[in-house]
This record gives C-alpha cells, structure tokens and sequence, in this order.
C-alpha cells in the first residue's frame, strides 16, 4: 500500500515561507506583470477598465497563493474528498439557478463576486484522484475495478460542465484526469480502447453539441466558410499574428488591435494581440517563462517522495498547460475555438484565483517534509 506522511509537525510558519521557491513566486510575478501592460495597451493606453482591475486582483491572489502554500499539507489530503463533493453540488446548484451570462450559465453570484465552480473543480477533481491513488496498490489501480471510481468522479462534473455549455473547460477536466490516470499506471491499451469508442461515438456526440460549438469545429476546419461571421476572430486573430512579424509593432502600436478588428482582445485572443505588438520573439518570450514555470512544477514534482503530493502537482501542474496549449492553439488556429484564456495575461477573475490557488498548493506540496512511508492526519 502506497501512504504518506508528513515530518517536523512543529515547523513554523516563518521557517516554512523561507523555504518556498522564490523563483518560482518571481517568474508568476513577472506574468502578471506583462499580462498588466497587455491589458493597458489594449485599452489604448489606458489603466481602465482591465489593467488596474487585472493588478489588483492579482495582488489578493498572491496573498492566497501564499496563505495555500503555507497551511499544512496534511490538510489537503483530509479534506479531498470533501473539497470534491463540495464543488459538484456548487455544479448541481449552477444548473439549478446559475447566474446567466454571455448565454452560459456557468456562474453563482454571490453579490460582490460572480464564482465559477467549474474552475475550482479542476483543483477538486485533482485533490480527489491524488488521494484515491495514493492509497492503492499497482495491482488495484491495474484491474477494471480499481478505475471505475475515479473514471465516474471525472465524468460526473465533466458532464455538468459540458451543459453550461462550457466545452473547453470540459475538454480541459477530462484531459487532465486521462493523464493522472496515466501517470498512476493505467495501462495503455484502456486509452487506446476508449479512444476507439470516442471516435466511434463523434457522429452521436455531434448532435449534442450547440449550434454555436458546431459552428466553432466548421470555422476550424475551414475558416473561409463564414468569413464575416464564426470565422472572423480567427481570421482577424492570423492577421495580425502575421502583421507582427518578427519583432511586432511596438508597445501600443498594434494596427489590428487598436483599430478593433481584433475582438476578445483582452481575454481569449489577448496572445494575439502581444504577438501583433513584440512580434514571433515576444511570442516566444512569454512561451519560455510559461515552459519555466511549467518545468520547475514537474521537477517538484519528481523530487518529492510522497505519492499524494507527487499526483496533486503533476494534476495541477498539467490542468496550467492545458491552458497555455489550448489557448494559444486556439488564437493560432491549430485548434477550435473554445473559450480558455491565456493564465495570467487574460482578463479575468475566477480563472485568475483558481490558477492563483493551483500554484499555492503546489509550493506547499513542494516544500513540505515529507516522508513516503506514512500518512498521519492527526
């Protein structure tokens, strides 16, 4: 049996903050910074209305990044299950009475702050699997039984999300439970067979799609077909992908973005928008920090020796690069579009806190002491 257990119960809080990764604290400091001026130069110059909110925002989600990142480890691990069950009866609730907006019933409005549930269920679904795996041994998660568990905790909120509609955050929560459930050793040929099934299953699935999400795979597979309509934002998104060249426009010169051809400029295609400004060595730039952070969460993840801990950073480690990929596969047009922002640099809250919280609970799982042999929750 795979447990866990953490040492030094008595560690200060002080001591604990030394020890987190201030590189890594520097680097997500240094993308909101650039998604700051983005949104500023996507106001035409402008604080209002995105780029004060964007910095302020991001400055109570560093504090919360940093409260997760100290609280004890332990906790995450008790309180899995329940972080879980929490957030799916929040899905429940969305589509009960939901708040409607942009013709998505994806929210709860609490009053001062509209709360997307779908966000933290991506944080939900990891912390649940992490726990559910660590405990099981190579035998267990082997065998058709062993899975049915977990394949049914992803699937239940994937499909609650999936009738908001939010498809893209559905696409993002199902690919990431399919790489845990790699990562703990389910072998291939399940991937392989219900992949087939998928596949068989398209012609089906497609008639459960929106008008709107069928339009968005139509656009994709040819932008050409409604060059005015679905497929304007592509087009206008490859236009000035192309007009940037190879060191952009300039900061605040950016002729498509400036002159409105470039719509969701400071959310979904606000990648975009960068690469019109500072060009294909801007766009790599922003790329290479996001690799940076990307590459120092697996490597604490392959340093720690606890099982629960190595799962939750892998799980979350991977749902943030889903957001880089389909995001800017997306603007570029290797992908449909579906609605991810680009962490950080977009204009937006719930996402902003969400990934905020991520990063926290990695630095925790990163720096506590933590021994592989047991874990005591007491």
């Amino acid at each position: 049996m795979r447990y866990s257990s953490l040492e030094n119960q008595s560690e200060s809080l002080y001591s604990k903050f030394l020890r987190l990764n201030i590189s890594y604290i520097l680097l997500i400091i240094l993308l909101a910074i650039i998604g700051t001026l983005t949104l500023y130069s996507a106001a035409n110059g402008s604080w209002e209305p995105w780029a004060v909110r964007h910095i302020s925002r991001f400055v109570l989600a560093l504090g919360l990044m940093l409260g997760l990142a100290l609280i004890d480890a332990r906790k995450y691990y008790k309180y899995a299950y329940a972080f879980y069950f929490i957030t799916l009866v929040m899905l429940v609730l969305v589509e009960v009475s939901g708040h409607i907006g942009m013709g998505a019933q994806r929210w709860i409005n609490l009053g001062f702050f509209k709360l997307q549930p779908s966000e933290l269920m991506k944080i939900g679904m990891v912390l649940f699997m992490a726990r559910y795996f660590s405990s099981m041994t190579i035998q267990g998660i082997r065998s058709i039984r062993g899975i049915i568990i977990p394949v049914v905790m992803a699937l239940l909120p994937v499909g609650l999300i999936f009738l908001e509609p939010d498809l893209g955050t559905a696409i993002m929560l199902l690919l990431t439970a399919a790489i845990m459930l790699f990562t703990v050793g389910v072998q291939w040929w399940k991937f392989v067979l219900v992949g087939i099934l998928a596949v068989v299953a398209l012609p089906i699935g497609w008639n459960f799609l929106h008008e709107y999400q069928q339009n968005r795979v139509l656009t994709f597979l040819d932008p050409e077909r409604d060059p005015l309509g679905a497929g304007y934002h592509i087009i206008q998104s490859k236009i000035a992908f192309g007009s940037g060249g190879l060191f952009g426009k300039g900061f605040l010169h950016g002729t498509q973005t400036h002159l409105n051809f470039l719509p969701e400029k400071h959310t979904d295609f606000i990648f975009t928008m960068f690469s019109e400004e500072f060009g294909m060595i801007g766009g790599l730039f922003l790329l290479f920090i996001n690799l940076l952070v990307l590459l120092m969460g697996y490597f604490f993840a392959f340093r720690t020796r606890n099982y629960f801990a190595k799962l939750v950073i892998i799980g979350l480690n991977t749902n943030y690069f889903l957001y880089i990929f389909i995001n800017i596969a997306m603007v570029m047009g290797l992908l449909p579009v579906v609605g991810v922002p680009l962490p950080l640099i977009s204009y937006g809250g719930t996402v902003m806190f969400s990934i905020m919280a991520s990063f926290g609970i990695i630095l925790c799982m990163a720096v506590s002491n933590i021994n592989a042999d047991n874990f005591n929750e007491d």
